[in-house]
């Protein structure tokens, strides 16, 4: 897996390329509808109350409401996203692509409680930070996972260079992460490059654009090219 790219199959047999939201612009996307939830509790409050003490309990049952089942019936209803994943370009997605489901919408969301813990989000960012597809407790126990909603631009043909035959031992995963590097690396800085070949330094012996320029090889040879 490159990045925060994951790939997943349908049961219809179409492969979905899904980039998983890191902490950041989901924290943004909850600031921006914990505004929303306090504006709309606070208007209806202010209006119940002139109903008397029968306004208070309405006014109760409204924000439990309103805290709790806000999430679940706008990630449902409303493809996966809350106001907050709207403006962030975010969305609620089973982990294999499909639509969010009021099963797995009301686990993610009833789990928040422990990811809080034990405060300001700590166990959640921790978890976003370990986990490769950057989901936090509840997206993990419900099989969600939170993506940028915008399409990933297809993958460009890898540049063509002279072949070179990659160390042998590499499983299949491998051989494709490498062919995805080399399709993807058009899209990325020069210097993401270099970072991500760094990575895989072990495999091919080169450091910085050294690295890039064997993987690039490896890729052209894997792809059957002389």
């Amino acid at each position: 897996m490159l990045d925060t790219i994951r790939q997943v199959e349908t049961p219809e047999g179409v492969f979905l390329r899904l980039r998983a939201a890191g902490a950041l612009p989901r924290a943004w996307a909850w600031c921006i509808d914990l505004i929303l939830r306090v504006a709309l509790g606070g208007a209806l409050m202010a209006l119940l109350s002139l109903l008397g003490e029968a306004g208070t309990g309405v006014s109760l049952v409204a924000l439990f409401l309103l805290m709790w089942a806000y999430a679940v019936v706008c990630e449902v209803c409303f493809h996966g996203q809350t106001p907050g994943k709207r403006a962030l370009g975010l969305r609620v997605v089973r982990a294999d692509g499909a639509p969010v489901t009021w099963v797995s919408s009301v686990v993610r969301n009833l789990l928040r409680v422990v990811d809080m813990l034990p405060g300001v989000y700590a166990i959640g960012l921790l978890s976003t930070l370990i986990d490769p597809g950057s989901r936090r407790i509840g997206d993990i126990v419900a099989n969600t996972l939170v993506i940028h909603a915008t399409r990933l631009p297809p993958g460009q043909p890898a540049p063509l260079l002279a072949a070179s035959a990659p160390p042998p031992g590499l499983t299949l995963e491998e051989q494709a992460a490498i062919v995805d590097f080399a399709e993807r690396c058009t899209q990325l800085t020069s210097q993401r490059q270099q970072e991500l070949a760094d990575v895989l330094s072990p495999l091919t012996g080169c450091t910085g654009e050294a690295g890039v320029q064997r993987l690039l090889a490896y890729a052209n040879w894997l792809m059957g090219r002389s």
